[in-house]
């Protein structure tokens, strides 16, 4: 097959005569500052890089920006070594005072810098480090400079995956410069991003295309093409077309039921990781009515048969999740999914007080992730279950940066969102969602869950770990703030003429400096 790529299309992109890599994905970031979104993530990660990665193709960890880190007896006190001679690519510093300025401005909402008051949002630092400083449950005490490439954390208590944690994808360390010059509009399409890694900011123009370009000043391993053109094609059905045509090199997170086509294609391959630490769920917040009725919940879980729905949208590159933590993580009770039973969805209603069912509103995500790769069709059948039962919900949705604030507020009363991890361990599926400063997220309240988080992230063994993250499962199964429905693996689309492509457990999060494209 022939790829196309118009003259017009070259000259839009400015990449007549350079090795260009054009990606498609579901659409363009929310941001380019600590985004918390896989469509923020992929681009961001590869113009700036955090302390601590992952191995390549893997979830194992390996130096980054930091050489070597050590903790402290009981794990409260950690400190990096940071790799000399490296600058951001605006030509200032990479230093312990950089380390410490990012932090600092992510975890302190009185940092010059924060602007969380002023529309900012790091939400994905509460998420793994339990929420900014001085919240309830708040993990980072401190950072302290002890030498221009020495680094401590002080932590609240002992956390014995903390480098696991500062490798997730969010926290790539921004020039302190470019964040005081973009003020209040750094990672926006105007300003853009300025960081360590392999690839600069280029052009961002919103609705259309992120592009950045090599860093040929790079400290590592030099870019293998010229520039990555990163465009928003919101539906998976629109990437594959897209990618037969030959106007994408890569297409990303496609729908699993194209599994086939790909694989059949000469011109293109199926590329996906070895497995997938990933959950898709159905959020109820509390703060609506009739959801903050257990059994109303339990009547919802019962509504759906999520075997059938997976299997159609999903085929074999998905099972129907039966907990929040993952497969191949510690601290799994490996219980049953929950059945689908209408005639017990229809009594439990009637017990609530609704013998008749209810109207209620579902919000379906507009964009597909490696959770929900068709959104839309999925929630389509998700309600046609819940109205076999009596629950009336109109499906509706907003755009995607909207939809990530108002999930929070407690606008919806059931929705769709998921997870990929952001490291291996089973506190990022627990605390993420369900410690005392995400649970308000679903509406839910349970302190004595809350100090069961607690105490299973500074346990001191593995063993002791698992132990607490199985009662934690126990108690989200009897309770549920929220249902686990699927945990999918992600199809990604390649061009043959491309190489190094290696998607991990974590997602599509990963750098692309290792790409080729043979012309």
């Amino acid at each position: 097959m022939k790829r196309i790529l118009t003259l017009a299309a070259l000259a839009a992109f400015s990449i007549a005569g350079a090795q260009t890599l054009i990606i498609g994905q579901s659409g363009l970031p929310v941001t380019l500052d600590t985004g918390q979104d896989g469509n923020s993530l992929t681009p961001a990660i590869q113009v700036v890089e955090r302390l601590v990665g992952f191995a390549q193709g893997s979830a194992e960890i390996e130096p980054l920006l930091a050489t070597s880190w050590q903790a402290n007896d009981d794990a409260s006190v950690w400190t990096f070594e940071l790799r000399e001679g490296v600058t951001f690519s605006d030509g200032t510093a990479f230093d312990a005072e950089a380390v410490k300025f990012n932090f600092d401005r992510w975890n302190r909402l009185d940092h010059e810098y924060n602007f969380v008051d002023q529309g900012k949002t790091f939400s994905a630092f509460t998420y793994v480090f339990g929420g900014y400083h001085g919240d309830p449950g708040y993990q980072i005490e401190s950072v302290d400079v002890a030498g221009s490439h020495t680094v401590v954390f002080n932590l609240t208590s002992g956390v014995g995956y903390f480098p696991q944690q500062v490798a997730s994808a969010y926290f790539g360390l921004h020039s302190p410069a470019a964040v005081a010059a973009g003020g209040l509009e750094y990672g926006s399409p105007s300003v853009g991003a300025v960081g360590t890694g392999p690839f600069v900011f280029t052009e961002w123009v919103d609705g259309d295309r992120v592009v950045i370009s090599r860093n040929a000043d790079y400290w590592g391993q030099v870019a293998g093409v010229d520039q990555i053109v990163f465009r928003g094609i919101e539906e998976p059905a629109s990437r594959l077309a897209e990618l037969e045509a030959g106007s994408i090199d890569i297409a990303l997170n496609l729908s699993p039921e194209s599994y086939d086509l790909v694989a059949a294609s000469s011109d293109f391959r199926p590329v996906s990781a070895e497995s997938d630490l990933v959950i898709g769920y159905l959020g109820m917040h509390q703060a609506n009515a009739p959801f903050d009725d257990l059994r109303v919940r339990q009547a919802f879980a019962y509504a759906i048969d999520s075997e059938t729905i997976i299997d159609a949208f999903y085929g074999d590159l998905a099972s129907v999740a039966n907990e929040f933590v993952p497969p191949g993580l510690p601290g799994r009770l490996n219980q049953d999914p929950y059945p689908y039973d209408p005639e017990l969805a229809r009594d439990l209603l009637a017990q609530a007080g609704y013998p008749d069912g209810f109207d209620t509103e579902f919000w379906y995500m507009p964009v597909s992730r490696p959770y929900y790769p068709a959104p839309a069709d999925v929630a389509e059948a998700i309600a046609s279950y819940l109205g076999d039962v009596g629950i009336r919900a109109e499906l509706m949705t907003e755009e995607w940066g909207i939809y990530l604030d108002n999930y929070l507020l407690g606008k919806f009363p059931i929705y769709m969102l998921g997870w990929s991890a952001d490291f291996a361990d089973p506190d990022n599926f627990i605390s993420s969602f369900f410690n005392e400063a995400n649970a308000p997220g679903f509406g839910y309240d349970n302190p004595e869950l809350f100090d069961r988080i607690s105490a299973a992230q500074s346990a001191g063994s593995m063993d002791e770990r698992e132990i607490l993250y199985q009662l934690i499962a126990q108690t989200l199964h009897d309770d549920l703030p929220a249902l686990p429905f699927v945990n999918p693996s992600t199809l990604n689309g390649v061009w043959n003429n491309v190489d190094g492509f290696y998607p991990n457990a974590l997602g599509s999060t990963v750098p692309f400096n290792t790409i080729t494209k043979a012309e």
